[in-house]
Order: structure tokens, then C-alpha cells, then sequence
């Protein structure tokens, strides 16, 4: 395994900055520098070259840009790049935009004004189309959602293919009434909705689908219109907050989760395994597209002209009680299935 800043760290018994100033000629006494290099030494660490090459740069500093730190998605992600960039050394500067493209262009300035090295960006579909035209002085990472394609580095999940993998499981369980809610404000909502589309057209069932904003609160006013249309079997949610709103409108109108509704959505948080049912979704791999977009803005700062890459990243299908089978339903089984998995 490649030898970090913490494990330097570790051996020499002082905090990863303390290595991190030592090893870039920072004010350390000559004996706590002594005591680093040998640590250096007894682990075999190697300096990364993109990392010193940041550190380089006037503010030392990466960017990151996020859609809505509310939701818990994003938190997870923020965590795996902060933890990445303290390895290396660096700080980032965290901006919230709560899903607004006005908020977006002031904090780009910002970034700019801000001489980041670098920056990690999840777009609304505004921006996204605009970056063609305008991009950014620095280089961007996107995750999450798409941008113009080839022009920039991304980190993204197989978002249609996830999307479809939900209404291939309903469809597989019994279920042929299935409608979708979906984010408005993204292109990772955008692709969602086609995944579902296609594989609705696939098992030859009509889609029913509404695009509203990614709160708990706009998936309320979406389940009421989409019952409005017809009393779907089954609905999915293309985010964790739209997947609570459901819940919650659900049995709100005294529904019965899977009797009379059953329920998949995409992000497994904490809550999702503790109510009952479990609610089914898309385990997204949080971990991996932190450190992914990380790693791939240290390669596009070690070589600026280095070809595009999009890392694409499939997630993990966590099956639970919320989509029982219609058998299942049929008999008014209350007895919650044990969890299941699979990867897509």
C-alpha cells in the first residue's frame, strides 16, 4: 500500500501539518525537522509530485463547489476529498450553493479571486451547459453530474443504468405501475429519468414521471400529483431527500409500505436500514468518488495536457422490505425480508 503524510506522521509522533511544513521548508525547528526526515525515511514515504505541485501554487488551496451540503450525499463526498487534500497537505475551500446557478457563478469568481489551484465542482445543469463557454481559469474535477462532453475531467455513477436496475427489480417483484420522481435541477436527475424511461419501455409498462426540485418537501407535492394521475404500485426517487418526502407523504395518506406502495430510491443512509421496511436503493460509492476526483486533479495538474477522463463508478443495489414482492403483498405478509445486495 502507498505510504501517506499520516503514516509519516505517526512514526514521527506529530500532526500531518507538522510533516507537511517540515518537508516544504516551513518554520519548524531543525530537530522536529531531523525527527520527520527520519520517519521519512523508516517508511518509505514518496512525496507526490501533483500534491507539491499545488502546494506550490500561491494559496495552496483546492476548491470545492457542492449542489447542497444538506444532503447527505454530498456530505459524504465533501468528507473523502477534504480527507484526501489534509493527506496531501492541502486545504480546500468549501462553497454550498443550494442547488442556485446565481450562487454558482459568485462562487466561481470567488475561486478565481481566491487563486485556487484547482476545483471539484457538482453543477446544476445550468452551469454545466454554460462551462463550454466560459470555463473556468483553473482545472475542474466534475462529480455527480455531467458536463460538456470531452472537456472536462469527471467522476460520475452510471446513473441510467442504476436507474433502470430499480424498475428491472420492481418490475422482477411483480410490480408493473411504476412512477418516478425526479431532480429537476441536474443532469444526474436528467439521466435518472431516461434509465427509467428506457427500461419501462424495455418491459413494455407506460412511465409516469415528474421532475421537481431535489427537497423533501417539492417530493410531498410530487407524490400528490403522481397519485393524482393514477395509483402507481410502486414509486422510485432519484435522491435520498425526494426518497424521505415520499415516505413521508406516504403515510401521511395512510399508506402501507409495500401493501398499498412500495418504495426504491438511490443513497443508503442511515435511516433507510432503521425504519420498517427498509426502504430498497442505490448505494452510491462516496468513498471512491472523493478520492477519484481528487486523484484526478493532481494527474491533470501534473499534466495539464493529458486527455479528458470520466471515471464512471456503479453503485450497489441494497434490497430491503420496501420492495417485498406483490406475492408477498398479496398475503399481507408483515414479516420484513433480511437485506440483500447486489452490484450493478
Amino acid at each position: 500500500m502507498t505510504t501517506s503524510i499520516k503514516d509519516v506522521a505517526r512514526a514521527a509522533g506529530v500532526s500531518p501539518a507538522t510533516v507537511s511544513r517540515a518537508l516544504g521548508k516551513g518554520p519548524v525547528s531543525e530537530a522536529l525537522r531531523a525527527q520527520v526526515l527520519e520517519a521519512v525515511r523508516a517508511t518509505g514515504y514518496r512525496p507526490n509530485l501533483a500534491a507539491r505541485r499545488l502546494r506550490s501554487q500561491e494559496s495552496g488551496t483546492i476548491g470545492l463547489v457542492l449542489a447542497d451540503i444538506g444532503n447527505p450525499f454530498f456530505t459524504g463526498v465533501a468528507r473523502a476529498v477534504e480527507a484526501a487534500a489534509y493527506e496531501a497537505g492541502l486545504r480546500v475551500l468549501l462553497c454550498n450553493t443550494d442547488e442556485d446557478p446565481a450562487r454558482e457563478a459568485a462562487y466561481l469568481a470567488l475561486m478565481q479571486e481566491e487563486r485556487v489551484a484547482g476545483l471539484i465542482l457538482a453543477p446544476t445543469r445550468i452551469t454545466a451547459e454554460g462551462l463550454a463557454e466560459a470555463p473556468p481559469a483553473m482545472p475542474v474535477v466534475l462529480i455527480d453530474r455531467p458536463g460538456p462532453p470531452g472537456l472536462f475531467d469527471s467522476v460520475l455513477l452510471d446513473n441510467a443504468g442504476a436507474s433502470a436496475a430499480l424498475v428491472d427489480h420492481l418490475v422482477a417483484q411483480g410490480y408493473r405501475r411504476i412512477a418516478g420522481l425526479f431532480g429537476q435541477t441536474s443532469g444526474t436527475g436528467v439521466e435518472r429519468a431516461e434509465g427509467y424511461r428506457a427500461a419501462m419501455a424495455r418491459h413494455g409498462l407506460a412511465p409516469a414521471l415528474r421532475f421537481v426540485l431535489p427537497q423533501a418537501e417539492a417530493a410531498e407535492t410530487g407524490f400528490a400529483a403522481l397519485c393524482q394521475e393514477g395509483q402507481p404500485e410502486a414509486m422510485i426517487a432519484s435522491n435520498s431527500l425526494l426518497l424521505m418526502g415520499l415516505l413521508r407523504a406516504a403515510r401521511g395518506a395512510g399508506l402501507r409500505i409495500p401493501t398499498d406502495l412500495a418504495l426504491a430510491g438511490f443513497d443508503n443512509e442511515p435511516w433507510t436500514g432503521l425504519v420498517e421496511p427498509g426502504v430498497t436503493v442505490i448505494e452510491q460509492p462516496l468513498e471512491a468518488i472523493g478520492r477519484q476526483a481528487m486523484a484526478l486533479l493532481f494527474e491533470r495538474l501534473r499534466t495539464p495536457a493529458a486527455p479528458i477522463r470520466k471515471v464512471m463508478l456503479s453503485g450497489r443495489a441494497v434490497l430491503r422490505g420496501s420492495t417485498a414482492s406483490v406475492r408477498a403483498r398479496l398475503h399481507n405478509s408483515t414479516k420484513t425480508p433480511p437485506p440483500s445486495s447486489f452490484t450493478l
